[in-house]
Formats: C-alpha cells, structure tokens, sequence
C-alpha cells in the first residue's frame, strides 16, 4: 500500500501543509521543532517516499499541470474547460492531471497533496460557474491559476469570462436586429454574471441613444421554471426583444410566449446566454445566444500558468464571450 503525505500527517497530528514543508525543507516555513520531530518519526515509522515519477521528473523539471474542479468535470459545458486546458498543455508538452472533487474538501486537500506531490508545474483551480472562492490553504505551496472563479483580494490570477462584454454583446445583437425597445430578464442570485451582464446591457442601450427604462428589467429564478413565469410581464410591457438571462430562462420564456399566441422572433425576438448547445441549437426556432467561452478560459488558464499570457497587478483576465446567432432575432 502506498503511503501518502496525508497518512503522514495523520500519524503526526499535523497538516498535510506542514508535512508538506518538512519534506521539501521549505525556506521561511515556521514549524516548531516538536512539529517537525513527528513529522520525521511519522515518515520514519511509515516508510514514506516521495514519489519516485515525481523525484525523476524534479531532476529535470516536472511535466505535469494540475487542474482542480469542484463539479465541472460533471457538467456538461463547463467541461470544455477542461477539453482547453488539456488541448493547451498537451501542445506545450505537459500532461493534465484532472481532479473532481464535487466540493469535498477533504477530497479537495488529498488532490492537491498529490499533485504537489508529484511536483506538479503549477495547478489551476476551477469552479462550474463563475463566482468569488476562498482559496484553499495548500495552493499557496505552489503556482496557481484560478480558472472561472477569482479571490476576494485578487492574490492569485484568475481567468474570468467578460459577463459586461457578453451583455453588451447580447444586447447589441438585439438592436442589429432592429429593436429599439429591449427587456432583459436577469437572475434573482447575486453573481459577476448578474451584475456585469446587466452593466452590459445598458452600456449597450446607451451607446445606441437608447434611454435605460428599469421597468424593461425583469428578475427570474435562472431556470425554465422563472422564464416562463415571467413571460406575462415580459409581454405587458410591449418589449419588441427581449434578453435572457441564460438559455434555461430563455426556453421557459419560449413555452410563456407561445401559450399565449405569440411568435419568435416575429412578435418577439430572444436572445439567450451561454449557449447551451443541447438547449439552444435545439429549440424552434433555434435560439441565438452569447457563448460563454469555457475552452479558451482553460486554455488561457494554461498559457496563464506558464508565463505565456499576462495578467499584471490585480487584474484578471477577461475572456470574450462571442455572439452565436441562429434564428430567434
């Protein structure tokens, strides 16, 4: 049975963090000595090695990058993050080490001591939808690219999806179309996507010369369920477009509009967000959309990682949502 860091770290009451210093002698990391004592009995004791792929690789520098998901691996269009990240490594001539945790934690801290174990590159730590994350403690022993998701304080690069551009995007398709008065249906749920869609929208409205109208925006749960409940107020308010939250919202306003005799995009236009190929491509007529771009986010995550695109201060970096247009406007 192969010993693991976290055996030792159990054996020695201490964190797989400190375990982690101990072995690698990490300069500056403050361990007392009694720390440190059980630590080495505990490696004694239990005959742990570093791994030997790992201590081979070191010599000449590791091959590996980790990627560490909380459910994208599951989910069927945010797993194209990880399709990127692979695609991305693999032409740099690394290997993806992939973990889905599904927001165990304990299972969280195990991926990454395996991969720090195997000395990894650096590691990119993703989430399935766009959102602030407090980042786990053992990411600071080696280089991190936060993918989908930022911290708090931006102490780590992140790439991030441009939720303003995909909004002002959505919302100038609308208008290319011919419309002037524009709805959008938005989330309940506080979110980069809820805000930076919006802030989207009315740039677009005004650079257009169209005055912003509050009683055009609608809030609905993110789900067939809210686009379809909103579909009554979406009509009295003689909207000739309207944009949606996301395709889920979009298809439940499609099931509203039509219970009540009205046509798309003949009576009213829809555009949707995030395109949703098994939703979109597939409602009638096929909706138009905003994609959100998870390939080229767990692409640039890569490139992030080796120094190849450049992300300075505090910033992160945006990726463009590009317009999928089909036949709804």
């Amino acid at each position: 049975m192969s010993i693991t860091m976290r055996d030792v770290a159990r054996a020695a009451n201490v964190s797989v963090a400190t375990v982690s210093h101990v072995i690698n002698d990490k300069p500056g990391a403050r361990i007392g000595d009694d720390a440190r004592r059980r630590v080495l009995d505990a490696v004694a004791e239990l005959g742990y090695r570093p791994n030997a792929l790992a201590k081979t690789l070191s010599q000449g520098g590791s091959r590996f990058i980790g990627l560490v998901a909380d459910a994208i691996a599951t989910t069927p269009f945010a797993g194209q993050i990880i399709h990127g990240a692979q695609d991305e490594a693999w032409r740099h001539g690394y290997v993806l080490l992939v973990a889905n945790t599904e927001g165990n934690t304990a299972a969280e801290n195990d991926a990454i001591a395996m991969m720090l174990e195997h000395q990894v590159r650096g590691i990119l730590y993703s989430t399935w939808y766009h959102r602030e994350i407090e980042v786990p403690a053992l990411l600071k022993q080696t280089e991190t690219v936060l993918v989908n998701c930022y911290s708090e304080d931006d102490a780590y690069p992140a790439v991030v999806p441009d939720e303003e551009q995909g909004g002002r995007t959505a919302t100038e398709e609308l208008i290319a179309a011919g419309h002037r008065r524009i709805a959008m249906v938005n989330t309940t749920t506080p979110s980069p996507a809820q805000t930076g869609r919006l802030a989207g929208y009315a740039s677009a409205l005004a650079a257009a010369g169209i005055d912003y109208d509050s009683s055009l925006v609608f809030e609905a749960e993110s789900a067939q369920e809210g686009g379809y409940a909103i579909a009554p107020a979406v009509i009295a308010s003689g909207a000739e477009g309207v944009f949606c939250h996301n395709d889920r919202v979009a298809m439940g306003l499609y099931d509203g509009l039509r219970e009540r005799g009205l046509r798309i995009p003949q009576d009213m236009a829809v555009m949707g967000f995030d395109n949703q190929d098994v939703i979109a491509a597939h409602l009638r007529p096929p909706l138009s959309t905003v994609a959100l771009p998870h390939y080229e986010i767990g692409a640039a995550g890569v490139r992030t990682l080796l120094g190849l695109e450049t992300i300075t201060g505090s910033d992160r970096l945006l990726v463009t949502c590009p317009p999928v247009v089909r036949a709804s406007l």
